[in-house]
């Protein structure tokens, strides 16, 4: 007992002394852990366009179905089927005997008339002289003069007559009507013909096209309501519309809003609009399906934040972290409408000024305290972190 009482008060002194090292370390440990360093945007209400994004079709802006205007045989096709054509371009040829007929036909008609209307002219002269002299009558004056009124009217019918058999041997040629892609041929040699009007072939213009897209009615009013209140700038004159192809693509080359329809349609409540893209490189084809994206005005003063910013909530509300003045972290619910690229537009609960957790809120804690630094966008998307060295030493 006397051996292990002196052990007893060293080993009670050993474990004050450790004791009172933890009491010291107590407080380094706790400075062990700094606010983290978060990366921050400043908002600030800026004009944005308003673009929406509608479903379209491509339409050619010309299409003309070729058709006969004279009955026959077609003898010759032209033109190479999926080829360009030009208009007044000869593409199909009728058999153009029976018109050569006609014009020689015609052109005796003539000739005989008009041989009828010499001798009727001549012989009004010789009755004018003789009445002059008083050795015709007034009665075979008269006569005369009424039959070279008739000579005149039948040398007229037989120019007519003249001119429709030329129409129908120019006829005979089947000419393009407008300029544009031609399909396949209908007809082959061969074929006969009537002027009832078969389709041989069809031209469409397809540069430039049009886009063909709806949007709900109820959007257009919500829109018009919006410039109405000045909430939205009307940009109608410049407003630019896009095309994106099936497979995402962009379309290189944009276009230009032409008109939207003045009614609505009763099945499905849209209102259709037109937009004319150049396609000098064939691309876009008719019954082609696109998205079109038009600008149908500019917000004025918008607020965008960055989409990773905004969290959602279990019940799906948007939420994200707001630093103020004393560098902590608010946890703040807000309203956020369209997209604008990768950003959201805020429309309620956010302010002009005030500093957005974009980056390191999983550290955060609703109203601890953070070290903002500037957000770099490209460095968050190398996977680099954000650089938050200068504010911790301002701090």
């Amino acid at each position: 007992m006397r051996l292990m009482r002196p052990i007893s008060i060293a080993t009670l002194g050993a474990l004050l002394a450790l004791a009172g090292c933890q009491d010291e370390q107590a407080p380094q440990a706790g400075a062990a852990f700094p606010p983290p360093q978060v990366g921050v945007v400043t908002v600030e209400a800026t004009a944005v366009p308003v673009t929406n994004d509608l479903p379209g079709r491509i339409a050619a802006t010309r299409t003309a179905e070729v058709r006969p205007r004279v009955s026959g045989i077609v003898v010759e096709r032209v033109f190479e089927q999926g080829s360009i054509v030009k208009e007044g371009e000869v593409l199909y040829r009728i058999d153009p005997a029976p018109f050569q007929v006609q014009v020689d036909s015609a052109e005796a008609t003539l000739r005989r008339a008009e041989a009828v209307q010499l001798q009727a002219r001549q012989a009004a002269e010789r009755q004018e002289q003789l009445k002059k002299s008083n050795v015709a009558s007034a009665q075979q004056y008269d006569d005369a003069i009424a039959k070279l009124a008739q000579a005149d009217a039948d040398v007229a019918i037989a120019q007519a007559g003249l001119a429709t058999a030329k129409l129908n041997l120019e006829y005979a040629e089947v000419k393009a009507p407008i300029s544009g892609r031609i399909g396949r041929a209908l007809i082959t040699e061969g074929a006969l013909v009537s002027a009832s009007g078969e389709n041989l072939a069809t031209i469409q213009q397809l540069d430039p096209v049009y886009a063909d897209f709806t949007q709900p009615a109820t959007d257009l009013i919500r829109l018009r309501k919006a410039l109405q209140e000045g909430e939205l700038i009307d940009d109608s004159n410049s407003t630019g519309v896009k095309l994106l192809l099936d497979d995402g693509t962009a379309y290189p080359h944009d276009g230009r809003l032409l008109f939207s329809e003045a009614a609505v349609d009763a099945s499905t409540g849209q209102v259709t609009l037109r937009g004319e893209f150049p396609n000098p490189d064939g691309d876009l084809l008719p019954g082609m399906y696109v998205r079109v994206l038009i600008e149908q005005g500019v917000e004025k003063n918008a607020i965008l934040v960055p989409q990773q910013a905004v969290q959602r909530d279990s019940s799906g509300k948007a939420q994200l972290y707001v630093v103020n003045a004393e560098n902590k972290a608010d946890l703040r619910q807000v309203t956020v409408g369209r997209a604008v690229g990768t950003q959201w537009v805020v429309t309620d609960g956010l302010k002009s000024g005030e500093k957005v957790v974009v980056e390191g809120f999983q550290k955060v804690q609703p109203g601890g305290e953070v070290v903002p630094a500037d957000w770099k966008p490209v460095a968050a998307a190398g996977g680099e972190p954000v650089e938050a060295a200068s504010a911790a030493e301002d701090k």
